[in-house]
């Protein structure tokens, strides 16, 4: 091996500390001592380069920027200058050895049910500080996407009838890049139709549709609002003939749309017509499905949400509610 010959104290261009040690392997006629190269380790900063976040990852810089572009590994841009925070990097090493999931948090997002909000809530007043369950309705598209950079745990996700969900849903899961590490276990079955304001009791599809009537319309990726595409192609109705008066982003957020008189009616699920006390006009019955890591189904928390979802107190709720069917809940709908 080539060695420098520098004297003790002497730094070489890289940085490198030398020292003078001597060699008790070598006979006293040889020379008595070699310099040997120590490389003396820098403390990383806490705002680390893309050169300094490479070498700490033991990979190249061109992988680096390929994980900022899929906005996998935290990173902030200051000046034009990417700046990867060592504790953020740090945790999100370990989150990801764990499938991206911690075993002290559940964090729900996805499409809305007021059932699975009160399940979320009572997990949450029994663990206390001890772990985190959050829920989150954004929708299933933005709820899969948030799955997808595991922002989320679980995704909850509805898109066409019950009886097409089975391949509807898994078509879903495979627009993602890591769907080959999901899974997708059956929550339970929801009645979905028109939510609709007392006043309009005993309306038709089509005098709903008139223009006396306002709409309350759910946001573009939900279940809902591909559902209501659905009946508009199903009765040859013309959706421009809705007046849009409000916008919703969740099902209880359209409900209370109607209820507060800002619409007459909107897209939803009975049990959320029924929360907010409003009429119901059923049309037909779709999957609420749960996606997930496939670490994620065998995780306390999960389990203890399915726990719920079978207890006599939740199947009460849910008839006071209407319009749920719970023979399917925890059967893994995909892969099969």
């Amino acid at each position: 091996m080539f060695l420098a010959r520098l004297k003790p104290g002497d730094q070489c261009r890289t940085g490198v500390k030398q020292r003078m040690v001597k060699d008790t392997t070598l006979p006293d006629s040889l020379e008595a001592g070699r310099l040997e190269a120590e490389e003396t380790v820098e403390p990383l900063p806490r705002f680390m380069s893309v050169r300094q976040v490479a070498r700490y990852l033991q990979v190249n810089e061109k992988k680096i920027y390929a994980l900022v572009a899929d906005g996998i590994i935290p990173a902030s841009k200051v000046t034009g200058k990417w700046l990867f925070p060592r504790d953020l990097v740090d945790q999100w090493l370990l989150e990801s050895s764990h499938g991206g999931l911690l075993a002290d948090r559940m964090l729900l997002a996805g499409s809305d049910d007021p059932l699975i909000y009160r399940v979320i809530m009572q997990i949450a007043n029994e663990i206390q500080s001890r772990g985190l369950v959050s829920y989150t309705a954004t929708g299933t598209q933005l709820g899969l996407s948030l799955l997808a950079r595991k922002r989320a745990d679980i995704c909850g996700i509805h898109w066409g009838p019950a009886d097409e969900s089975r391949q509807r849903h898994p078509a879903l899961l495979k627009q993602h890049a890591q769907h080959n590490d999901w899974v997708l276990v059956r929550g339970f079955l929801r009645e979905q139709g028109l939510m609709i304001s007392p006043g309009l009791a005993g309306s038709d599809p089509e005098e709903l549709f008139s223009r006396e009537n306002q709409w309350v319309m759910r946001q573009e990726g939900a279940g809902s609002r591909r559902f209501l595409q659905e009946i508009v192609t199903r009765h040859g109705l013309d959706p421009a003939a809705r007046r849009v008066s409000a916008h919703a982003f969740s099902e209880r957020d359209a409900a209370s749309a109607i209820a507060m008189g800002y619409a007459d009616v909107g897209i939803g699920i009975r049990a959320a017509a029924t929360e907010f006390g409003l009429d119901f006009m059923p049309i037909g019955w779709e999957a609420f499905d749960l996606a997930m890591h496939r670490s994620m189904f065998f995780r306390t928390l999960f389990q203890k949400l399915l726990e719920q979802l079978r207890s006599t107190e939740i199947h009460r709720m849910a008839q006071k509610f209407g319009g749920y069917d719970f023979s399917e809940t925890g059967n893994l709908v995909w892969p099969v």
